[in-house]
């Protein structure tokens, strides 16, 4: 669906996905939703449309709709530092795990989605059942028989 300014026709989806400090995994349980409820309120409030979202355990997958007054980078490291702000005043006791207010890593990853939104929403969407599987893959190579 083409969105509109006042003299802008635009259809601008990125997949962003990005990390905690250290890939620690720290995202789960209350703090999963916490970090969603945050994450949702921050892309409301610059007017950026969240198409779908997964909050992992170690990482958070979002396909995002970006007014192009806006540039990724700008909205990425608005969403990642105003959170790493709102979580470490929510949660103190994260601070000791996490130098600074690093909660994030530096970096993240980002694709245009095009007229693959489909393939990337089932990806995103899928992203718990292919760990799953991973990490279960990872535990059989690691015992001996």
């Amino acid at each position: 669906m083409k969105e509109s300014l006042a003299h802008t026709v635009w259809e601008c989806k990125y997949h962003i996905v990005w990390v905690p400090k250290r890939r620690r995994k720290v995202i789960y349980g209350h703090l999963k939703v916490e970090i969603g409820q945050i994450l949702r309120k921050l892309c409301e409030y610059k007017g950026i449309k969240i198409i779908e979202g997964k909050a992992c355990v170690d990482h958070i997958h979002m396909c995002v709709s970006i007014p192009p007054k806006y540039s990724v980078a700008n909205i990425v490291g608005y969403v990642k530092g105003k959170s790493a702000m709102i979580i470490f005043e929510k949660y103190s006791r994260l601070r000791k795990n996490f130098r600074g207010h690093s909660f994030w890593a530096r970096g993240y990853y980002v694709s245009t989605v095009g007229l693959d939104e489909a393939k990337v929403r089932k990806y995103i969407q899928n992203q718990e059942q292919h760990e799953m599987i991973e990490d279960q893959y990872d535990t059989d190579m690691r015992s001996p028989f």
